[in-house]
């Protein structure tokens, strides 16, 4: 399963990088692409990864807000 998200609040390639790490260590991802030029993340996952999950994790990595793309 592909999900497409919009990142907001990310300047460089750390920024991206923190929320790779922390969407990655959600049970169930498979895969995470982040884009901190673009703001375009895109979660591969075995499973529907709850949008919840989804937005702790991007928190939880810094001061960027996350929305359904």
């Amino acid at each position: 399963m592909i999900s497409k998200y919009n990142v907001t609040g990310m300047t460089c390639g750390n920024c991206s990088a923190h929320v790779t790490e922390e969407v990655s260590e959600i049970d169930g991802v498979t895969g995470v692409n982040v884009s901190h030029e673009t703001g375009v993340m895109v979660v591969e996952s075995e499973e529907h990864i709850p949008f919840d999950s989804i937005v702790e994790a991007v928190k939880e990595a810094g001061n960027y807000s996350v929305v359904e793309a």
